[in-house]
């Protein structure tokens, strides 16, 4: 078995991705390109890595067990560089990944409290969604990611062994709505109030469901934009613009012109905060990372 450090470095690409064209675009490589290496590396070990779906490209049972081993070996690899240049890093790196609304609640204070008790920890982080993330998590790309989950509290993804995971706080679902207007002054609306609401979503895909429009609306919701991130979401609550759901850690970050109100006659909609990593051992500095993150919420 002839394998190579690129070719190692695509199948973790690929993997954390879950696209040919998504990894290509992530090295700068292009898609024909991915996919030759791709090739390249099922020939090698003499088995099929990949298994191409409508929905993207997940690893097979063999690739996730190349995967393990190539985690190990890319690591060893860039250590032997560090080693070779002299450049040792001075402070222990954890890669943490975070959903976006998780990144707003606790980052910037777990940043604070793990350099008061941890300032031999440097920590890089990036968000995603919880799809995402497990993928990054698998791939060897994060060390631990904040995550949630929807009742009824599934596992993160469906690989096996399955992701160590810790719940760290369950966040009740409210609705954001313009200060003025029809539900100006309120503190709760009905449910059947929403069925002409103009909603402000998250764009969906195959591996993330709609986000903004209320789980028990009845109905088809009116869907007017879709963004991505928080702040263009909220300003546009702010301006008019429509309503979208937020959980309730998020109301201490909302802008003017916008208000947060109760959703009666639904069940009551409740997010789970998770801490995921690998299953196995984790490091010293992956534990202060998770007990600071446990003590943010």
């Amino acid at each position: 078995m002839d394998l190579s450090s690129v070719g190692l470095r695509v199948l973790c690409r690929i993997a954390e991705s879950g696209s040919f064209t998504a990894a290509a675009a992530q090295l700068g490589y292009t898609q024909s390109a991915v996919s030759r290496q791709a090739a390249a590396i099922e020939r090698s070990v003499g088995a099929t890595l990949f298994e191409r779906r409508t929905d993207g490209v997940r690893l097979t049972r063999a690739g996730m067990t190349l995967l393990r081993h190539a985690r190990a070996i890319l690591d060893s690899v860039d250590e032997a560089e560090r080693d070779l240049t002299g450049e040792a890093p001075p402070t222990e790196l954890v890669r943490l990944g975070l959903v976006p609304s998780a990144g707003l609640m606790m980052l910037p204070a777990l940043l604070r409290r793990l350099a008061e008790t941890a300032p031999g920890i440097r920590v890089h982080t990036r968000d995603g969604t919880t799809p995402g993330l497990a993928r990054a998590l698998r791939a060897g790309s994060l060390d631990v990611a904040v995550l949630t989950a929807r009742p009824p509290y599934r596992p993160p993804d469906g690989e096996s062994p399955r992701l160590h995971v810790t719940a760290v706080q369950d966040i009740e679902l409210r609705l954001a709505v313009p200060a003025t207007g029809a539900f100006a002054g309120r503190t709760s609306v009905h449910v059947d109030e929403l069925l002409d609401a103009s909603w402000i979503v998250t764009p969906s895909s195959s591996a993330e469901p709609l986000l903004g429009v209320w789980p028990g609306l009845p109905g088809r919701a009116r869907i007017v934009h879709r963004a991505h991130d928080w702040s263009t979401k909220l300003q546009l609550v702010a301006g008019g613009f429509g309503v979208t759901t937020i959980p309730e850690g998020l109301s201490s970050v909302i802008p003017a012109g916008v208000i947060t109100v109760d959703v009666q006659g639904a069940a009551p909609e409740v997010r789970r905060v998770l801490v995921a990593r690998l299953p196995g051992a984790a490091t010293p500095a992956v534990e202060s990372v998770i007990e600071a993150i446990g003590s943010t919420v």
